[in-house]
């Protein structure tokens, strides 16, 4: 009698597994492809920062676009002495300042009360907000002007806080009441549970987890509030008052045939806000990715 042993059958082969490219392991084409992009990009940031490092008599015996025969910092001390670009910048550091602190401590308490209150008409009450960000500021610019003069505060530093804070409150307040709206109500009841009440909810709680949306408005904000010039050539008209970008628009009609000079204050007045964006690099992207995986 014989038995019969039996063959475990074959084992299948695992599937394939196709793996992902990450960043590391790109094709080298599109490295290549973006080269140029990346010199399109760069280049006019170089050419301006190597022409303020430039003397006047350089450009002038050189060339414009020639390679430099020595660096000098004659265009940044004339941008600053003459130009009146120190005290212009120091105009814009405190205007800036101000408006990004009122307008998101502001906008956090509106958003705040919008997403977590039933107030009647909170919604009509937040497409109005936002639709004031909608109208052009040209056909602005005389009615601020006159509620400005009206109110005794023209031609101040005030003024122009008042301005930017009141025309950047209503996109604030939407982006932030989006964010407060998704967070977990679960959180709030907690809280309440425990006795907390609404200004500690609002300040021991919503804030810090909106920390990642309110460092992406405040970079953004930084950005627009120190680069406006319609709205500070609207409600200012003393010189030792203008902010930067004001303060560059007169050099560059001072200084016309001093290229290295416009320079010069071209790039002291894009210093701040880089500074500010490499800062808040990380907060920016983590701000503008937040609820892009719910």
């Amino acid at each position: 009698m014989t038995t019969t042993v039996p063959v475990a059958p074959a084992l299948a082969a695992p599937p394939r597994t196709r793996r992902r490219r990450g960043p590391q392991s790109r094709s080298p084409w599109f490295h290549v492809l973006m080269v140029p992009f990346t010199i399109a990009w760069v280049s006019p940031m170089v050419f301006v920062l190597v022409l303020a490092l430039r003397s006047f008599d350089d450009v002038v015996t050189r060339g414009l676009g020639a390679l430099p025969g020595s660096l000098s910092l004659e265009g940044f001390q004339t941008a600053f002495t003459q130009g009146r670009l120190g005290g212009a910048l120091a105009n814009s550091i405190v205007v800036t300042a101000f408006t990004v602190v009122i307008s998101l401590l502001l906008a956090s308490l509106a958003a705040f009360a919008l997403s977590r209150y039933r107030i009647p008409g909170r919604r009509a009450i937040l497409l109005l907000m936002l639709a004031g960000n909608l109208l052009p500021p040209q056909i602005l610019l005389i009615p601020v002007s006159r509620i400005t003069d009206s109110l005794g505060i023209y031609d101040t530093l005030l003024a122009l806080v008042i301005v930017q804070v009141g025309f950047g409150l209503g996109f604030y307040t939407f982006v932030l009441h989006g964010f407060m709206r998704s967070l977990p109500s679960e959180v709030f009841e907690a809280a309440r549970i425990d006795g907390s009440g609404d200004l500690r909810i609002y300040w021991g709680i919503v804030l810090p987890l909106c920390r990642p949306a309110l460092a992406a408005l405040a970079a953004l904000a930084t950005t627009w509030v120190f680069n406006d010039l319609i709205w500070a050539m609207t409600v200012l008209r003393t010189e030792t008052k203008f902010p930067i970008t004001a303060a560059l628009l007169n050099l560059q009609g001072g200084f016309v045939s001093q290229w290295n000079v416009v320079a010069a204050g071209a790039v002291i007045a894009a210093i701040p806000t880089a500074i500010v964006f490499f800062a808040f690099q990380k907060q920016f992207v983590s701000g503008l990715l937040v609820g892009s995986n719910k």
